[in-house]
């Protein structure tokens, strides 16, 4: 998870895990519909976990299997949407095949990039992310790194210039349980 800006996912993973243990007495729940139930798990996720782990069909996007579709069946349009992409799997995919199926299309995606295929731009709602240094994002990595290595006092001056960007990030993360203040000593929550 380190310098990703992905820490929520792993408070997140946490609680599903909890509630696995608490809902369905420690057996992962197998369809799609059970599994987005759990905290943190949306379509994409549980689509995954369906169609990988238990091979259930399932209509999924990623952003190879996108890649895939767009190339083949969209070369000629711009703006095109995740429900058009949607409607052509639904039409080709393979019944009971789902985990093959969807390895081959990542892998082939990923082929297309590497490739030199690029599709981003003709994706409808495109939004470039933002650069990583200077972000929200690089702050909160940071502020997790420096407490992995164990409880701190103080986290000014921990990136040069950004005081109030770490000490804004530091209270959303104590926020979201993530960071705990005990005695004015920070630390990361258990």
């Amino acid at each position: 998870w380190q310098g990703l800006g992905y820490n929520r996912r792993a408070k997140m993973l946490h609680e599903a895990a909890q509630a696995v243990v608490r809902d369905y007495n420690g057996r992962m729940p197998e369809s799609s519909h059970a599994l987005q139930s759990l905290p943190g798990v949306g379509p994409y996720t549980a689509g995954a976990v369906a169609a990988f782990a238990y091979n259930e069909d399932v209509l999924l996007i990623e952003t190879n299997i996108r890649t895939a579709v767009t190339h083949h069946f969209f070369q000629d349009h711009q703006h095109v949407s995740d429900a058009q992409v949607l409607e052509v799997l639904a039409k080709v995919q393979p019944k009971g095949e789902s985990r093959t199926w969807y390895a081959a299309l990542m892998d082939y995606g990923s082929h297309l990039k590497r490739s030199g295929v690029r599709i981003n731009q003709k994706k409808k709602g495109y939004v470039k992310q933002s650069t990583f240094k200077g972000s929200d994002r690089e702050a909160r990595g940071a502020i997790l790194k420096a407490l992995a290595k164990g409880p701190r006092r103080s986290l000014s001056k921990l990136l040069d210039g950004r005081d109030e960007q770490v000490s804004m990030q530091l209270q959303k993360l104590i926020a979201e349980g993530l960071v705990e203040k005990k005695g004015g000593t920070y630390r990361l929550r258990d």
